[in-house]
Formats: structure tokens, sequence, C-alpha cells
């Protein structure tokens, strides 16, 4: 039989234990819910002489399904900071990870690779191809990719966005809110873990930002992807879980 010492030891003890367990539970779900970490990350531009800033020691970690919206002036960063994170520009300094993988350390064909499967990027100005009905731009990527049957999974993809009656439609053909949908149906084909949207409601008129709106929170909900979004839009803004302001390449 323990004496009462022994067994006021054994119970502290007990609880250091299973405070100690808990601990490093709680880091391990925090450390596996990250999705992408930005580590006092700067982008310039040297032009002639002269050096310019773009972005000045970024620091941001965003989590596996928020949403996080970016704002500021136009020419404070917001785009670049887009570019960055989807592996379309190189930073000048700092470090970038994206799923526990550093991508600052790999070449352009390791960072393309990464991003043709898990990050999908959506333009203001759609940049789908001319030549190409909206069904072809969807699938293309699924062919890219070798994914089985690009057409019907392009096919269902734009029919989800409501856009049956359009499939054989070239993009000249399309409205301008009905090619953005062609565009973010391209940029999700692959169930991305991360959309990147650069003011995907930039050139559309109310009712169709709006819808364009719907469609991009609907899906990462139901998808469980994560979405930043870089927009003038103060209510898409208001939207997404987390609001960032750049100023001057700073977030503030």
């Amino acid at each position: 039989m323990l004496s009462p010492n022994n067994t006021i030891f054994s119970i502290a003890y007990e609880f250091m234990v299973s405070r100690q367990r808990a601990i490093i539970l709680i880091i391990k779900l925090l450390y596996m819910s990250v999705l992408l970490k930005l580590k006092k990350v700067n982008l310039k531009y040297k032009t002639g002489k002269d050096n310019i800033s773009v972005l000045n020691n970024i620091n941001l970690i965003t989590k596996k399904k928020e949403t996080v919206s970016i704002v500021g002036e136009s020419g404070s960063g917001k785009t670049s900071l887009i570019m960055l994170v989807g592996g379309l520009e190189r930073a000048t300094s700092g470090k970038i990870f994206f799923q526990d993988q550093e991508i600052t350390k790999l070449n352009e064909d390791q960072v393309s690779k990464i991003r043709k499967k898990s990050i999908g990027i959506i333009f203001q100005s759609f940049y789908l191809i001319p030549n190409y009905t909206a069904v072809e731009n969807v699938a293309l990527t699924l062919e890219l990719n070798k994914l089985k049957n690009p057409e019907s999974n392009a096919k269902e993809l734009l029919d989800r966005f409501g856009l049956k009656h359009r499939l054989n439609n070239l993009p000249s053909q399309l409205s301008g809110g009905e090619q953005q949908r062609v565009a973010i149906a391209r940029a999700i084909a692959m169930k991305p873990e991360l959309i990147l949207a650069d003011e995907p409601t930039g050139n559309l008129d109310t009712e169709n930002s709006i819808m364009i709106s719907k469609i991009l929170f609907n899906y990462v909900k139901e998808e469980g992807s994560s979405l930043i979004i870089v927009t003038h839009d103060s209510k898409l803004a208001n939207k997404t879980d987390r609001k960032i302001k750049i100023i001057d390449g700073k977030i503030k």
C-alpha cells in the first residue's frame, strides 16, 4: 500500500505526463493545420541603378481550410504576394513553405509540378486560350496532369457552375461572368489545396461579382480548400475568415 506522500506524488506525476502529452498533441495539430508559411520574405526589382522594394519582411501563416483576403491600395504589393505564393515570382530573400515544403529552395520545374496539382490560380483577366472552347480550356489542365476522362470531368465542373449550355463556346462567345466561371473551373479542376484569386471580380458588374463570390466561397466550403483572395471589394473581403492589409509592401 502506498503512503499518502507516494500517492500524492503518483497522482502529480500522472497529471504532468498527461498534461505533457496533451501539449504535444496540441502542437502537432497546430503544426499539421498550417498550409502556407512565409518567413521574412522580401521582393525587390532592379531597374538600372535603382532597387525597387515591392514587399518587405513579410511574415504570414495560413491554415488549411482558411479563407484570407488581402486588401490595400493599387501598387501596395498585393498581386506580387500572390505571385510569390503561386511560384510565379521568386523571392529576393526569405523562405516560403507550402505543405511543409520550402518552395523557395526548389527550381522552376519542381515549383511548377506543385502548382499544377496543389495550387489553383484565378486571374482578373481570365487568360483563357482564345481558340479553345470552354470545355477544352478546362480539360487541358486535366490532360496535362494525365488524369483519366478529362473532357467528361471538365463538363461536370462547368455544369456545376451553370455553363452546361456553353460547353462548346469559344471565350469570345462568352460574357465576362461566363469567362470567369470557366477560369475558376480550370483553376479548381485538380481540386487544389490552395486557391489564389487575384481580383476575381475586378472586371465584372455587380450581378456577376455576386455570382462569382458565391461560387468561390461555396466551393471552398464544400471541398475544404484554402482561399487567398486579393480584392478592392470590401464586401468580398469581409466574407473571409481573416483580412490582411498591405501598405507600401508591408503587412499591417
